[in-house]
């Protein structure tokens, strides 16, 4: 089995990777690692800042390990946000029988009403050298649009309205 964790940033995707690998014992995988590997390595002349450029230069990188994953019978948990809201277009059914999908949101209203925790846990798994760009409205427009492209490829999302934690269980039941 593999999991794509996808969503906006400051969700809680590593941190729910994080549980399922203490819960069902699966390793996952970092996209922000491997992005950072070919960034710092100089194999790319993207930067960090550079998101839709680099779910198109990342995603093909990506798509293969899952399928080398599910060849092999592996499970894995692959967790970003540069996972294309198209994403299922590029497997074929053999592959997608394999593959669970979770998509992470925040609710306006719980942006509003936690903002200030939200950004508390912005390095509780992987630390954010720089978070100073931040703000409620990036995060609110963020949040906004992978809900739009998630509910345009029919995906289904979990919004986070009222209790992280709470949500969180939900998923990894």
């Amino acid at each position: 089995m593999v999991i794509i964790i996808t969503g906006a940033s400051h969700v809680g995707k590593t941190v729910l990777a994080q549980r399922m690998l203490e819960k069902y014992k699966y390793p996952y995988f970092s996209i922000d690692h491997l992005k950072m590997g070919l960034i710092r390595s100089g194999i790319t002349d993207l930067t960090p800042e550079d998101d839709d450029e680099l779910t198109d230069y990342l995603w093909p990188i990506v798509r293969e390990i899952i399928k080398t994953a599910v060849e092999n019978e592996q499970n894995l948990i692959v967790e970003g946000c540069y996972i294309p809201f198209d994403w299922r277009n590029s497997f074929d059914e053999q592959y997608l029988r394999s593959i669970r999908f979770v998509c992470l949101a925040m609710s306006d209203e719980y942006i509003d009403s936690h903002f200030e925790e939200i950004k508390s846990h912005g390095s509780d798994i992987e630390t954010r050298l720089d978070d100073s760009d931040c703000t409620a409205e990036q995060l609110k427009q963020d949040n906004h649009q992978v809900i739009a492209g998630c509910r345009s490829n029919g995906e289904h999302i979990t919004v986070i309205t009222e209790n992280y934690d709470e949500t969180i269980k939900g998923v990894l039941e």
